[in-house]
């Protein structure tokens, strides 16, 4: 059994060894790359297009640099251990020079822009994000190229509750579902092979409640134990600490709320308005994780956050300001990973089949080794 302690960041396998006992041996895809991109586009353009349809998004630009001083960039964790590609434009120079990074996720700038496009609440917009995230242990399903759909939408005080973010939950479930339906129209083997489909619904679990189901298990393990069961979930409040003394997962004080104190449905005080899609992927016999959000922080609960992690300072950020001084609108928002979902709709065994990007000599030839071929 792994330590809890190691499991609450830094994603990906670990070692090459254990990934050679990970990947299918039985693998052969269902279809080749022409045709896996013709499905992949069908599919990209069907999510995008019922995501604006069921959530009132609009899409928009989306920054793959931002400035250092601007403090939007998404550091994902708060525990340090994944930092950005950061580099010096010298421009002009170096009079006027600017320190920028690359994004690591569009979480806290696409709250700015909510201001910028002007959208009232019941709002909201949708980006195809591109970042890199240079600290992750590249492996079948992480990647060093991150690719996200990132959307933000204006809500009201009174919108901050569980419902709202479950209602929330299964309209952005039903676009899943129906780029699925859709693609198999086109190629109906994808529904035809051996493994089986999305499920229909998903399984809605707060994390205090999985702990007590698998309490001396890692969080990874306790995932994937629940994920076998039920093929798809939807778990709440990552980021409290549960009563073992560890967080389901780390996660960033800044844009997730999950202190606010919430509800069981048979009446149990849990916390936390935030969580994440993860599903059992058939091909790869894996819990793969396809969204991660939830509502976002108040003044209230970004001080009192900021105060648990002991990152207080992060409140001299221009948009850390923004929200202590209510000049950006409450939100609800997440990243939906378009690869994963990419690889679960067309049943694949690698990130590397549906995205191009960098991978180690020693993975390209494990992975031929079983039919797994990576686009370069």
């Amino acid at each position: 059994m792994g330590d809890k302690k190691a499991d609450l960041a830094g994603p990906g396998i670990g070692n090459y060894e254990e990934l050679e006992k990970v990947l299918p041996s039985d693998y052969e895809p269902i279809l080749d790359a022409r045709d896996t991109m013709n499905a992949l586009f069908e599919a990209k353009a069907y999510i995008e297009k019922h995501l604006c349809k069921e959530l009132n998004l609009f899409m928009v630009q989306v920054p793959l640099i931002v400035d250092v001083e601007s403090g939007v960039n998404d550091l994902l964790d708060r525990d340090g251990s994944r930092t950005p590609v950061q580099f010096h434009i010298s421009n002009d120079y170096n009079k006027h020079p600017v320190d920028a990074q690359v994004v690591q996720a569009a979480t806290k700038w696409k709250r700015m822009a909510l201001k910028t496009f002007r959208c009232k609440p019941g709002e909201g917009i949708l980006t195809d994000m591109k970042a890199v995230r240079k600290d992750y242990f590249l492996d079948h399903d992480h990647s060093a190229y991150v690719d996200q759909w990132d959307w933000e939408k204006a809500i009201t005080e009174k919108d901050r509750t569980l419902a709202y973010l479950t209602d929330t939950v299964k309209k952005i479930w039903k676009a899943i579902k129906g780029a699925e339906k859709h693609v198999q129209k086109s190629y109906p083997q994808l529904h035809a092979s051996k493994w089986p489909d999305l499920p229909e619904k998903l399984k809605f679990i707060h994390a205090e409640e999985v702990l007590d189901m698998f309490p001396d298990l890692p969080r990874k393990q306790r995932e994937t134990e629940l994920v076998k069961k039920y093929k798809g979930v939807f778990i709440y409040g990552i980021g409290w600490t549960l009563k073992d003394g560890y967080p389901h997962e780390m996660r960033a004080a800044d844009y997730d709320d999950w202190v606010t104190e919430t509800r069981s449905k048979d009446g149990r005080p849990m916390h936390g308005l935030n969580g994440d899609i993860l599903i059992w992927n058939n091909v790869t016999q894996r819990r793969h994780e396809l969204m991660s959000g939830g509502i976002r922080v108040t003044p209230e609960t970004l001080r009192k956050q900021l105060e648990l992690t002991g990152q207080l300072h992060f409140l001299d950020f221009p948009y850390h300001k923004a929200i202590m001084n209510g000049q950006i609108p409450l939100s609800i928002g997440s990243g939906i990973g378009q690869s994963r979902t990419y690889m679960a709709l067309l049943k694949k065994a690698h990130l590397g089949e549906v995205s191009v990007t960098v991978w180690p000599k020693i993975l390209k030839e494990m992975s031929a080794k079983k039919h797994i071929y990576v686009l370069e």
